[in-house]
């Protein structure tokens, strides 16, 4: 018969044996373990990718239009001078879709659109500018990320005011027509005269094109606006009763 010495010691290796059992893995478990510790890195990865995309991006455009924008109106605080588009035409005003005021400067490559800022076409159809007495005054603005200043334009309905404000002129647009989506290859959106938002005769329209669905670039939403009146700006740069 076995002591009481030697059944607390065959207890001990038995539950040492018992442990060595339950640490030791096969090949199978050890793979599925470290396929889940890559899938919680990538995870990881892609949620920083996701608050880069969509929050940092923000951040750093809007601080380089609102230089940018200074800019501008540092120089039309300096008196009239030679319009320089580089720099920036004006200002876009859209109520219904931001609080912010957009600066316009001209292009619409990544390189422009991802400072927070809107672009008129110069390709594939050249964009005319407001003061022009004829022509479509196209825009685009990104959706999401970089700004994202037209997130919302899904918010723009018929009979909305779309205003741009220049140096010394304020154009008081209104919105006519909106086509929610359409290929990005469209581009008789931007034409002189934009037929296909219901107008057949050659006026002062605006246009805004932006990406389609939120967070994708699959197809482009577009809203057509119409030039209804201009307004002098004084020297208070009073906005129009459209912006108060």
């Amino acid at each position: 018969m076995a002591t009481t010495t030697d059944q607390q010691q065959d207890d001990r290796d038995a539950e040492e044996s018992a442990g060595r059992r339950r640490g030791t893995r096969g090949p199978v478990a050890t793979a599925v373990s470290v396929l889940g510790e890559l899938l919680i890195t990538t995870g990881l990865v892609l949620a920083l990718f996701v608050v880069y995309s969509l929050w940092w991006t923000n951040v750093v455009a809007d601080r380089a239009a609102a230089r940018q924008g200074d800019q501008v109106r540092d120089r039309w605080a300096d008196g009239p001078g030679k319009l320089d588009t580089r720099d920036g035409i004006g200002f876009l005003h859209v109520p219904s879709m931001t609080d912010d005021e957009v600066l316009v400067k001209k292009g619409t490559s990544d390189k422009v659109l991802n400072d927070g800022v809107a672009g008129y076409y110069t390709e594939p159809v050249k964009s005319a500018l407001p003061w022009d007495k004829r022509g479509n005054f196209s825009l685009a603005a990104h959706r999401d990320g970089h700004g994202a200043k037209f997130h919302n334009i899904d918010k723009v309905e018929k009979g909305d005011a779309i205003v741009f404000e220049s140096e010394d002129t304020w154009y008081i647009y209104k919105a006519y027509a909106r086509l929610a989506e359409t290929s990005k290859y469209n581009v008789g959106v931007l034409d002189t005269v934009p037929e296909e938002s219901g107008r057949k005769k050659p006026g002062r329209y605006i246009t805004l094109t932006t990406c389609t669905p939120v967070y994708t670039s699959t197809y482009r939403f577009v809203v057509w606006g119409e030039l209804v009146r201009t307004e002098k700006v004084d020297k208070d740069r009073t906005p129009p009763a459209e912006l108060r």
